[in-house]
């Protein structure tokens, strides 16, 4: 019985992201034809052509979090440190300005 009610679960999943998509492929529309003619002098755009931008913002500009997030994360950073000791934290720090802060200089050639 259990594995029904997942096999239901899974039969919607598509519908959910299509009704998502076209959800948002509206608002697109609808910010694009009430904001865009008058400030760029641009055509209104149709659903599918909205769906079309959204889709191709999403391949450009990512999907989801990605892996840094971002100010608003900061606390899941802090409760990482919180668990580490002092060397633990020392280590990471340095580790960090070497991946961050050093990402542009180049290594001394000893030639």
């Amino acid at each position: 019985m259990k594995y029904t009610r997942n096999r239901k679960k899974f039969f919607f999943i598509p519908f959910g992201i299509a009704a998502l998509l076209a959800i948002v492929s509206y608002v697109v529309m609808l910010l694009w034809n009430s904001l865009l003619p008058e400030i760029m002098n641009v055509k209104p755009i149709s659903f599918w052509q909205a769906t079309g931008i959204f889709i191709l913002c999403k391949i450009l500009f990512g999907f989801g979090k990605g892996s840094g997030g971002g100010p608003w994360a900061r606390h899941r950073m802090a409760e990482k440190c919180r668990d580490m000791s002092p060397e633990e934290r020392l280590e990471f720090k340095e580790k960090m300005k070497n991946k961050f802060c050093n990402w542009n200089k180049q290594e001394p050639n000893n030639s």
